[in-house]
């Protein structure tokens, strides 16, 4: 199934902004339980704090860099097909990342710091991957 590059690149920025979106619902489920486990910690303040700084220089770093060899990999290609938009590889890992994140938060269940710290991770990855998604809609793209 033949499609342009610009389709491409806008089925790679969904994927992005999905994935902020559930790790960012993550996140806050995890603040929450951990305000009801400790109400009158501000602990959560620190980490949250540590999970937007951390995405911020993940954003404007590896997440940036990623986004643009995508970008450029869509725009060699030479007949773009639709199930391009990611390389095969990218699939397996983000399984393998999915995986990794249902694992975390149920293994953090139950325990403050380790909770407060997937929560962070979750907040760097949010920014991480929101933040970078501005190479999708600032690159030119050939039709």
């Amino acid at each position: 199934m033949k499609t342009s590059k610009k389709t491409l690149i806008i089925l790679a920025a969904i994927i992005w902004y999905i994935g902020g979106i559930m790790l960012f619902r993550s996140g806050i489920e995890l603040i929450i339980q951990t305000r009801e486990m400790e109400p009158n910690s501000s602990w959560h303040w620190l980490f949250i704090l540590l999970g937007v700084g951390l995405g911020i220089y993940q954003a404007l770093t590896i997440f940036t860099r990623s986004c643009q060899k995508n970008i450029k990999r869509i725009n060699e290609l030479e007949n773009p097909r639709i199930w391009q938009f990611y390389r095969p590889g990218f699939f397996i890992a983000l399984a393998a990342m999915i995986s990794t994140g249902v694992l975390l938060d149920y293994f953090s269940q139950g325990y403050y710091f380790f909770m407060l710290i997937v929560a962070a991770l979750d907040f760097a990855l949010t920014i991480s991957l929101l933040g970078s998604s501005r190479v999708f809609w600032t690159k030119k793209v050939p039709e």
